[in-house]
């Protein structure tokens, strides 16, 4: 029996054939059986592939499904690579995934490394198998290509064949990897980074370098691969888990994650592959023509690119045909009927089952469910949960004075400043400066740092806080994309990376970041200057990210938000400072690995999903805004907020849970690999201490600052400050709505069932005030932080910090 039912999948493109098929058949054929893939026996005693086996598999199917437009030869070199790809995985598997042979399965796959040549080297005389077929591959495909393609495509094959590893480690411990962290490395394992690469030599549509490392083409890449992977997790679920007990799978990571059973995960997992396919179809039709713009890409340029989107959809039909026959998967009812419909009743009085049945009709339900958000609805105080929290605080003996500089600071570069275009003056004013109070904050995440050091990161916190208030009040009410461009761009221009001459500051925003990068440039070598620029310019322009789906009110997709959220929160930049002090003591090669990208980006979204648990009244009830992970989780999963709530404090947990495997584990090996002296290990524990810190920290500073308290957010967000304020309609024709002063305030509309029952606060006018104020109204079940209205005009200049 199959282990589940399949689910309906969404099939936006038909299967294409290539005619040359017959003839890859006989090519691949003969080509694996002179390689030597045939007969190759396993330790068991039979042999891992022969003749009939690679016949029922029928790669040459695969690639004429995934390839239907490229010439015979094409089709043919493609065949060999997912034959040789295909040989490869199930003879690692074989040959050290079941003896659990670490020892043997590393040193074999470094040897491969040695025949991904560059030019003029020449790499050693094949062993086995698959260093007889990667060497003939490598030859007869990187020669039409050019250096910059050479590069991903190592990268890419480097990364299927070594992270295998990853995988074995974890067989060998029993360890199923968090959701999270198994997207993130499935990309790296599961190879289809590696099949968009052949996508462009097979298309003859190589990516113009201009653009190649952006973040349309960046999420091209990796929508393309979650979708291939989640897709192939589903069809491959009963040979991987039942039949050769490997637990790196998606369908087996969300039953243990989410504790359901089998069918409801792989339900679960086809909801992600749909909205991972709707992500792709949303770059490629709104992100990537802007970006042709912007590079001005010549027109040759762009076909190319269009060929490659176009490339990679047929890839994602023709792989799922693919599944859908293989003998090698999971695929009972899997082959579409007529009109591509999955079998199912016909006939008169079936209308409604066609139409669920439709390999659209998911995608619809998805982007109708994304387009549905509804803003400003009183949602109340969201009680954090217990959060898990392994590591001891630290806080700087110098907190006091360092909040003290940053008030002052701020003053000086002008934050409480009235700008043209803000309501009631500026986007801060004093008081909310000392609410936020980021040197509590930094004195937890920097608790070591001198004097000048923690109010350089306090002006940092300030200034990044700041920005991210100001992006979407100043631009996001109006949709005034194109000046939030040029707001970002101008920006750059005043972190020059000679530390030299800036223009003249126009704002606030700009003044602050001309004196911080003055101040922190002169102290850093020029790769240090360029990675904290480049952490400012990643940050900022994921405000754009965030105001483009504000202006299409579409809910991002949860993988897109997950990875886009370490962005808009600034973890980049928090990750420059905390290296500011370690100089060259670590190799700069160390940061790019599989272990410390895993370690950094476990305490990024640790970090990232507390701030969303703490904010989520400020954002959805108070500023109308969506992007927050228990609003996704809400809308994904179709769950109640405090069910979202509780599924995001697990996800914390289980990130800290992987950052602590790590420690222990993954880094002691990757030191004795790189062979780092004590000064160099000093160093990276000590920045794994500083990334400790730094979640520990910004949990207290959550917990303890006002900022995100149902008072202080009236205060900020209220005109009912003043005790004879009344909110009512303005402009002609509305005398008879106003409310007299001191008349009771009507109760307002209901909103949803789920929703508590709101207290009586008055809705508010049309227009920006509308947008500003609507959803004020408080649940009754949670009225103690509601703010007395009155008198509170003459409380505003307390200070409100805890006295704790």
């Amino acid at each position: 029996m199959q282990a589940f039912t399949l689910p309906n999948f969404y099939l936006a493109y038909p299967a294409r054939l290539n005619p040359h098929l017959e003839r890859s058949r006989a090519h691949s054929e003969a080509w694996a059986e002179r390689m030597g893939m045939l007969d190759e026996p396993k330790p068991s005693g039979d042999v891992i592939w022969d003749a009939p086996a690679l016949a029922r598999m029928d790669y040459a199917l695969m690639c004429a499904y995934t390839h239907p437009d490229c010439d015979g030869p094409t089709l043919d070199l493609i065949t060999d690579w997912y034959v040789w790809v295909f040989y490869f995985d199930d003879h690692f598997l074989e040959m050290y995934k079941h003896p659990r042979d670490l020892a043997g399965g590393k040193a074999h796959l470094d040897r491969l490394e040695l025949f991904m040549t560059l030019d003029g080297e020449v790499s050693p005389e094949p062993g086995n198998a698959v260093e007889a077929g990667l060497k003939d591959l490598w030859g007869r495909t990187v020669p039409a290509m050019s250096p910059a393609w050479r590069r991903r495509f190592i990268a890419g094959t480097h990364n299927l064949m070594v992270e295998s590893m990853w995988e074995l480690d974890n067989i060998n411990r029993g360890r199923i990897a968090n959701p999270i962290e198994y997207v993130q490395m499935r990309r790296r394992v599961g190879g289809a980074p590696w099949s968009a690469n052949l996508v462009e030599f097979a298309a003859h549509a190589e990516i113009p370098g201009a653009i190649a490392a952006t973040r349309p083409m960046r999420v091209l890449s990796d929508t393309f691969s979650d979708a291939v992977h989640l897709r192939n997790d589903l069809f491959s679920y009963q040979r991987e888990v039942r039949e050769e007990g490997e637990n790196s799978n998606a369908v087996l990571v969300f039953e243990r994650f989410f504790g359901c059973a089998t069918q409801e995960a792989a339900e679960m997992v086809n909801d992600l592959l749909t909205s991972r396919l709707e992500q792709f179809e949303t770059t490629a039709l709104t992100e990537v023509p802007a970006l042709l713009a912007d590079h001005a890409i010549p027109p040759h340029e762009q076909a190319a690119v269009a060929a490659y989107v176009k490339g990679l959809q047929d890839w994602q039909a023709g792989g799922h045909e693919w599944h859908a026959r293989s003998s090698r998967y999971m695929n009972e009812g899997a082959v579409s009927g007529p009109g591509g419909l999955p079998p199912g009743p016909t006939g008169l009085g079936t209308t409604a089952a066609l139409l669920t049945r439709s390999p659209l009709a998911p995608g619809l339900r998805r982007r109708a469910r994304q387009h549905s958000h509804v803003p400003f609805v009183p949602v109340g105080h969201l009680p954090p949960p217990d959060l898990l929290m392994p590591f001891a605080l630290r806080t700087s003996p110098h907190l006091e004075a360092a909040r003290a500089h940053g008030i002052a600071w701020a003053r000086e570069v002008g934050l409480f400043d009235s700008l043209p275009g803000v309501e009631a003056g500026g986007v801060w004013d004093e008081r909310w400066c000392r609410v936020s109070d980021l040197a509590h904050c930094a004195a937890m995440i920097h608790a070591d740092a001198t004097p000048g050091g923690l109010d350089l990161s306090t002006d940092w916190l300030t200034w990044g806080t700041y920005a991210d208030d100001y992006y979407p009040l100043v631009f996001g009410r109006s949709r005034d994309l194109p000046a939030a461009k040029l707001c970002t761009e101008r920006l750059s221009s005043f972190m020059p990376l000679d530390a030299g001459a800036t223009p003249e500051p126009a704002n606030p925003l700009e003044r602050g970041l001309a004196d911080l990068w003055r101040r922190t440039a002169v102290l850093m070598s020029p790769d240090a200057r360029r990675h904290l620029r480049g952490a400012v310019d990643e940050m900022t322009a994921s405000w754009l990210w965030e105001l483009a789906n504000q202006a299409e009110h579409r809910i991002p997709d949860p993988i897109d938000y997950v990875e886009m959220r370490r962005r808009t929160f600034g973890s980049e930049l928090t990750k420059s400072l905390a290296r500011f002090g370690e100089g060259d003591a670590v190799p700069s090669e160390i940061y790019g690995t599989r272990v410390m990208h895993e370690l950094e980006t476990a305490a990024e979204d640790y970090a990232c999903f507390t701030n969303d648990l703490f904010s989520y009244q400020k954002e959805v009830q108070f500023e109308g805004e969506f992007f927050n992970l228990v609003v996704v989780v809400e809308n994904f999963l179709g769950v109640d907020r405090y069910t979202a709530r509780d599924i995001v404090a697990d996800l914390m947990a289980a990130r800290v849970r992987q950052f602590e495997h790590i420690v222990a584990n993954d880094l002691p090996v990757l030191l004795d690999e790189f062979g780092l002296d004590e000064r160099a290990r000093g160093a990276v524990y000590g920045y794994a201490g500083k990334l400790q810190d730094w979640m520990s920290g910004i949990l207290e500073w959550h917990r303890e600052c006002a900022r995100y308290t149902e008072a202080e957010l009236a205060r900020r967000h209220l005109p009912a400050i003043r005790p004879d304020f009344t909110l009512h309609p303005t402009g002609l024709g509305t005398a008879t709505s106003r409310t007299p002063v001191g008349a009771p305030l009507p109760a307002p509309a209901a909103t949803t069932a789920s929703a508590p029952v709101a207290s009586p606060v008055a809705a508010p006018s049309t227009g920006l005030e509308a947008a500003a104020y609507r959803g004020a109204a408080y649940p009754a079940a949670d009225m103690r932080a509601a703010p007395a209205w009155t008198g509170m005009a003459a409380d505003l200049t307390r200070d409100p910090r805890p006295s704790a």
